[in-house]
């Protein structure tokens, strides 16, 4: 086992081919970047206003969610719409169509289901903005994508604390790859418009976390089916009926499908805030499994890889994923000696 840090140049980065993309770009990406922002924007957009459709005040507050809670929830589908206009414009300005919104399917079932997938998506959102920030060549785009980071984390942290998640529980955030970001958005897409521009990536095969433990994904606190289909593994530690549900602890042995049998050999590689570590997977079939490496804390993308990852995850070395899987932070420690 391997545990290492981003270095400055090879950061989680891939295009198509899924070679890994350095700091030091040959070519200007940056419309290719603001397009693949909006599709992502697209998505949340969509997602908070049939939300607000779907579900009135009434309902949050039968949930146990306050008014307060839900007025906020409107202040974040407000930015969401904020950040598909911003984006669009900065399109336009470039000379470029932006895409449309595309069509989506959510498996959520009620409020709480809704503000857990929530969560999990706000934090892909923040982690994309995180990893294509390296990308991106024009100074004014990047304070801009810097701008929408600080605000997507601000959504994170809401809906985190919402459901009885730690909202900090890694000291930093976690860059995601473009690739492995459109993975995990393309299985809520069901079709887009003609017209628009096909983004240069092509989704990893799927990994699927295959733990027994309870979570917020349906009223009873059992796993969803469908939400397990799409890759969405564990999360959420609030009480559900008289169920306990909590985040996986570092150490323990996590278990997951891949869509075919992994190689002989294949890791499963964790990316936690600017951790990433290779253990090697006991292999049983299309089940790969292996211990949470213990400095793993929050939302943690997990793939199948070729190889021990030293240093960065590319694209070369990816066989499947990703997966989500909620990792219990350690109590905080605080040296008052540090000043």
């Amino acid at each position: 086992m391997k545990s290492t840090f981003f270095s400055a140049v090879p950061l989680l980065a891939s295009i198509a081919s899924a070679a890994p993309v350095e700091v030091r770009q040959a070519t200007n990406i940056d419309t290719t970047v603001l397009q693949f922002a909006l599709t992502l924007e697209h998505l949340e957009n969509v997602f908070y206003k049939n939300a607000l459709t779907n579900f009135s005040q009434h309902d949050f507050e039968k949930a146990g969610y306050s008014k307060d809670y839900y007025n906020n929830l409107k202040y974040i589908a407000h930015d969401e719409e904020q950040h598909v206009l911003l984006l669009s414009g900065a399109l336009q300005n470039a000379g470029v169509t932006p895409n449309a919104a595309c069509a989506y399917s959510f498996p959520y079932t009620d409020v709480k289901s809704f503000i857990t997938l929530s969560s999990v998506l706000e934090g892909v959102g923040t982690s994309a903005y995180l990893g294509g920030a390296p990308l991106i060549t024009s100074k004014a785009y990047l304070t801009v994508a810097g701008s929408i980071l600080v605000t997507e984390a601000l959504h994170t942290s809401m809906q985190r604390l919402a459901v009885g998640e730690v909202p900090m529980a890694n000291p930093y955030g976690t860059p995601l790859d473009p690739t492995s970001v459109y993975t995990l958005a393309a299985s809520f897409i069901l079709n887009c418009p003609a017209g628009n521009t096909a983004l240069p990536f092509t989704p990893y095969p799927a990994l699927t976390y295959t733990g027994n433990a309870c979570t917020l994904e349906e009223p009873s606190g059992k796993i969803s089916d469908l939400i397990k289909r799409n890759g969405w593994g564990k999360w959420g530690n609030r009480h559900q009926g008289h169920n306990q549900c909590r985040a996986i602890a570092g150490g323990s042995t996590a278990s997951f499908t891949a869509a075919s049998a992994p190689p002989a050999g294949s890791y499963l590689t964790f990316v936690s805030g600017l951790s990433v570590t290779s253990v090697k997977g006991t292999i049983n079939g299309n089940t790969i499994s292996a211990p949470i490496p213990t400095v793993d804390e929050g939302q943690t993308y997990v793939f199948v890889s070729s190889k021990d990852v030293e240093g960065a995850l590319d694209g070369t070395s990816v066989l499947f994923g990703p997966s989500i899987v909620e990792v219990a932070p350690q109590p905080p420690t605080i040296n008052y000696s540090v000043q």
